[in-house]
């Protein structure tokens, strides 16, 4: 980039959406009118500029957040185009953790579906500013104001239309603008052309009506303009839309733009609001951190303020090695410098840094404040890490993500292709942190484990096409957890001679089951003068090493606080190996002692079938241990939504029964939602009798 914004004028942003909602095209037409593309490509034909993966291009879906860089009436926009489908999740939760802004897009005819509301969750947690664009408003059976208030009723927000639609479905032909009373005809297919005309006559109360709902919502959320409501004043446009860009940066309203993405309808509108309402980072001034003592402090952000900013993604380039895309929240810095990386308290050097454009980049000389850019060089950096100044080291919070619920066996067909399958599943793991592998401890296999059928099919592709590796892949399988339904007390003892060292270890541990999803606590109750207290880090370390080998079952033990309470030690013979050991097996003992139970994960299914099939589907989702927690009609479709609780074990091969029960003409997506008990009789049926004893 030649020209340097202020911060006043760069939005960072993010386009998330449900699968199929129109994201990627959207960007595509965003690109197209701010002038960086000069022609438009199409998802449906493989040809759009974000989807660049080979297998994005040949499934038409987004796999891999894609960073680029716009410019809308001299303001930069940065975008990340993130993927819809729930398998990958992953690249959603690590975008939104680092941008201002978010536009959301929901399709004028589904309305609100399940990855809608899992984006919408996320970007509540990181408090993300949004707008909304209602796409597909020229599609058959589409209806703005059904989507408008299924948004209202399902996501609990405070959002109001700013456009309307002129006209839906085939008869679509521009937007109204509520706030200047105006209506946009689009004069040209490619919607580049549009003019300016009064609203017709059969829109006009519909649209002063929209604009004092406006007025009234906004004022109830903006101090500024609640007085002038009140007193009866009147409030001017300019004083209306800076009212609506202070209550969507505090969160507490969401304006709603609406179009047709692939009929090239609304985008205009939508680049003016995203400039208008959303933020730039001196809009967001401060970050929460902690300092060198872990204590709370703010950061400020500013150019002028000590350097840091957090690696969000890895990702391995052929040309360049690996890629770290990382965001600026304070100062400055160049290339070819040295910096603090105060996650892994490791010296990093920035070898480039590179402005991306999907897969293709720029050499830039610095980063600052508000920049998001690629770095080369980094050796320690992973996802979630902190890179700052070394004399004044600060830790950001980093980013959480959801355990794999999936798993397969896979291994090498030829010695040869043994070390490259390792170095491909290292890789792998680096840029996808929902992606894991580990060798099972009883057959020696090695298993892979990811959020669902269609992320393990990516990732097998990609270990076979990418990294040219010959495989075999087993049957794919449920990654089940192990936890513990009552508490125990339990001890052990490590007393063996190796060579001429003897190694004595012993640990008196506590088990306490924890609701479920809270995870792991561990918690040391030794007295200040016990000598065991000099080994609680290798006590800690051989519990969380046994907990992913499991007690019972070999699998992960999960929602369990363990208590060190008493051990004792030798003067000459004690070692870190033995307590760790001791730990490992006290850790296994005491589960075993504590009820044991296997969890299973546990879907949010949602299921789209045309009424007179309504029947038919939800006999078989009972069939399948579901629960079923909701039906809606989606009105003047006759189309039925349902709802439902449903065990992973139960969903493989749903899609093909769906078809056959509904004759092709249903629909369906799930995601993880939680870990359940898996019922006695399953259990039994698998094998573990010990469960529930």
């Amino acid at each position: 980039m030649s020209k340097k914004y202020p911060l006043s004028k760069i939005r960072n942003i993010g386009i998330v959406a449900h699968i199929d909602a129109g994201k990627t095209t959207t960007t595509e037409r965003i690109l197209f009118y701010t002038g960086f593309l000069h022609k438009m490509g199409e998802v449906h034909e493989g040809t759009s500029f974000t989807d660049w993966m080979v297998q994005e291009k040949e499934r038409g879906i987004t796999i891999t957040s894609a960073a680029v860089s716009c410019f809308w009436n001299d303001n930069q926009i940065n975008i990340i185009d993130t993927p819809g489908h729930v398998d990958f999740t992953a690249e959603v939760e690590r975008s939104l953790r680092v941008l201002d802004g978010m536009v959301g897009v929901f399709c004028g005819v589904a309305g609100v579906q399940s990855q809608s509301e899992t984006v919408w969750r996320q970007s509540n947690r990181y408090k993300v500013p949004r707008i909304i664009f209602v796409n597909k408003l020229d599609r058959v059976g589409a209806n703005f104001y059904r989507v408008l208030n299924n948004i209202k009723d399902r996501l609990k927000t405070n959002v109001h239309p700013i456009y309307l639609p002129i006209g839906l479905e085939s008869d679509l032909k521009g937007v109204i603008d509520v706030i200047k009373q105006k209506a946009y005809y689009y004069m040209a297919e490619e919607g580049d052309k549009f003019e300016e005309k009064e609203i017709p006559n059969d829109q006009l109360e519909e649209a002063q009506e929209a604009k004092e709902y406006l007025i009234e919502a906004v004022s109830e959320v903006d101090d500024e303009l609640m007085m002038k409501y009140v007193e009866g004043e009147e409030i001017t446009d300019e004083e209306l839309k800076a009212g609506i860009r202070r209550a969507t940066i505090s969160n507490q309203f969401v304006p709603l733009c609406c179009g047709a993405s692939l009929r090239n309808k609304g985008i205009q509108m939508l680049l003016d609001s995203i400039i208008d309402y959303l933020p730039s980072p001196e809009d967001v001034p401060v970050v929460d951190a902690l300092d060198i003592n872990e204590d709370p402090i703010k950061i400020k952000c500013s150019d002028e303020d000590p350097f840091c900013g957090l690696v969000f993604k890895i990702q391995t380039d052929p040309y360049v090695g690996k890629l770290s895309y990382f965001r600026v929240y304070s100062g400055k810095c160049i290339s070819n410098s040295a910096i603090h990386n105060s996650s892994k308290s490791k010296k990093e050097r920035i070898n480039r840094i590179l402005q991306m454009q999907a897969d293709t980049r720029t050499d830039v000389e610095s980063m600052s404040t508000g920049d998001i850019v690629a770095l080369v060089g980094l050796k320690f950096a992973t996802t979630g890490d902190t890179l700052c100044e070394a004399e004044k080291p600060i830790l950001l919070e980093s980013i959480t993500f959801p355990d794999p619920v999936i798993s397969v066996a896979i291994e090498p067909r030829t010695q040869a292709d043994s070390d490259k399958l390792l170095q491909a599943l290292e890789r792998l793991s680096e840029e996808d942190p929902t992606f894991k592998s580990k060798v099972d401890s009883e057959t020696g296999q090695m298993i892979i484990s990811g959020m669902g059928e269609l992320h393990l099919d990516v990732l097998v592709t990609r270990i076979t096409d990418d990294f040219k590796v010959n495989v075999k892949v087993g049957k794919q399988q449920v990654a089940y957890r192990e936890s513990i339904t009552a508490s125990s007390r339990i001890e052990a003892k490590f007393i063996r001679q190796t060579g001429s060292k003897n190694n004595y270890g012993h640990v008196v541990l506590a088990l306490e089951p924890k609701e479920h999803g809270t995870g792991f606590e561990f918690e040391s109750r030794l007295s200040e003068t016990n000598p065991v207290k000099m080994f609680i880090d290798p006590i800690e370390e051989g519990i969380r090493e046994a907990m992913q080998g499991g007690a019972f079952a070999g699998y992960e033990i999960i929602d369990i606080k363990v208590k060190l309470i008493d051990g004792s030690y030798h003067e000459t013979d004690s070692t870190e190996v033995a307590y760790k050991i001791a730990a490992a097996q006290a850790l296994r003992d005491g589960v075993l002692k504590a009820k044991p139970v296997l969890m299973e994960p546990v879907m949010k299914v949602e299921v789209e079938v045309p009424d007179h099939y309504l029947g038919e589907v939800i006999g078989d989702l009972n069939s399948r241990r579901g629960r079923v927690e909701g039906i809606n009609a989606i009105e003047d479709l006759g189309i039925q939504k349902v709802r439902s609780m449903t065990p992973l074990s139960e969903m493989f091969g749903y899609a093909t029964t769906l078809r056959s029960l509904t004759q092709g003409r249903g629909e369906f997506t799930m995601e993880f939602a939680l870990f359940e008990p898996v019922p006695d009789n399953i259990t039994k049926g698998m094998g573990f009798y010990q469960v529930s004893l």
